[in-house]
């Protein structure tokens, strides 16, 4: 008899990760993944099953509500996999705002509450709810799950999340949420199972990717971070610009005329590496380029990621270990040796060697605060989520 099975969607803002676990008896475990680029043509399913690799060309079109576009991809995965012992599916959504502290399955209402949530996070939320709604469409008896980027980051105090703004703002929900919340759940996982004396004590970690962000973790726990109440806050980003003094949104809508959609389209999708550089939002073809724009952008870069290390190190009173993760953080050593290079005044040593070869451990022995890489699993804390909420579904009938 086969294991049931699991389908995940962690959605970006124009791409889509898709993950295929067995439910064991050990709990969910990955057996499939794919990915599709809605910025492709043509469009494109890059499907990994086992061993084999497989890029399938997708011939349906990309509509608002992607039914078809899911319908042919469940239709391929059906292909290599068994998925009539598909049971749930699970969701990445990114904003639960204050109404979701942890996974729920997916009913009108949570459904309502979160579509509510679009304007504080438009490009990601609207994806998710695409995705929802499609499998509502295609498999109406599943069971889905929503997992919420923001709901790891409520064990942090009001004091961190306020703005000082006037208290009607906090109490109407302007306030810090924080996001890569999955990502950091994993890693203080990661952080309990493989260093037990770290994951006790006081870390900051780095989620570097597209979206990036720092958390500062005590015992585990989510403390401080560095995106606030959007995706646009704390450092720059691939296309994003981070932190930004208000006042500049204020200059191009009053005194350049640019309408909010404009000030949003450049906000989101040309600052960051790209807006510095003029040349790519990619920090690999940056680290390539000889372009004096390119090495600008990537020092701003590692400059703003140290200086939020040392903020977040405030919160904590201190810090034991740096954890580098996400596609930068886990695989360009020379973004790591800069932001490290920032913070030698903490103590930090690398040992360069074991940097350039994506080591687990990467400081050297006589740093006192502990350098690590650890990969990060999104799609894991989403199938152990939707696992989590299904058992819960069965013992309550």
């Amino acid at each position: 008899m086969n294991d049931p099975l699991l389908l995940t969607f962690n959605p970006g803002s124009s791409s889509v990760k898709i993950g295929l676990f067995g439910v064991t008896t050990d709990g969910p475990r990955r057996i499939g993944q794919g990915t599709i680029d809605f910025r492709s043509v043509p469009l494109r399913l890059h499907l990994i099953s086992g061993e084999q690799t497989s890029d399938i060309p997708l011939k349906s079109p990309v509509t608002e509500n992607l039914h078809e576009v899911l319908d042919e991809t469940l239709n391929w995965f059906a292909e290599h996999f068994a998925l009539k012992d598909l049971v749930t599916v699970g969701h990445r959504v990114v904003h639960g705002g204050d109404r979701f502290a942890g996974p729920v399955a997916v009913t009108d209402e949570t459904l309502a509450a979160i579509t509510e949530l679009v304007p504080l996070a438009p490009f990601h939320q609207s994806q998710s709810i695409r995705l929802i709604q499609a499998i509502r469409h295609l498999r109406p008896r599943l069971v889905q799950v929503a997992s919420f980027d923001t709901a790891f980051h409520r064990s942090q105090t009001d004091l961190v999340r306020r703005f000082a703004l006037p208290r009607e703002f906090f109490d109407a929900g302007v306030k810090r949420y924080g996001f890569h919340g999955l990502s950091y759940q994993f890693i203080a996982s990661v952080l309990a199972r493989r260093f037990p004396r770290l994951a006790r004590g006081k870390v900051v970690a780095a989620h570097l990717g597209s979206g990036a962000s720092l958390c500062g973790l005590d015992g585990g726990a989510s403390r401080d971070t560095s995106m606030g109440f959007s995706t646009l806050d704390g450092i720059p980003m691939a296309t994003r610009c981070g932190a930004l003094d208000a006042g500049v949104v204020l200059y191009m809508l009053q005194q350049q005329r640019r309408s909010p959609k404009e000030v949003e389209d450049i906000l989101y999708e040309k600052s960051g590496l790209l807006g510095i550089s003029g040349i790519s939002a990619d920090s690999r073809a940056l680290q390539s380029s000889r372009r004096p724009e390119a090495r600008e952008a990537l020092e701003l870069f590692a400059f703003r990621i140290a200086g939020e290390v040392a903020r977040l190190a405030t919160t904590l009173n201190g810090f034991d270990s740096l954890v580098f993760t996400a596609g930068i953080g886990e695989h360009q050593p020379e973004v790591r040796a800069a932001v490290c290079e920032r913070l030698d005044w903490l103590g930090i040593e690398l040992d360069r060697n074991a940097n350039a070869l994506n080591a687990s451990v990467i400081s050297s022995a006589g740093s006192r605060v502990t350098v690590l890489v650890l990969p990060t699993d999104e799609e894991q804390i989403i199938a152990n989520e939707a696992v989590s909420v299904l058992h819960q579904q069965e013992v309550a009938t």
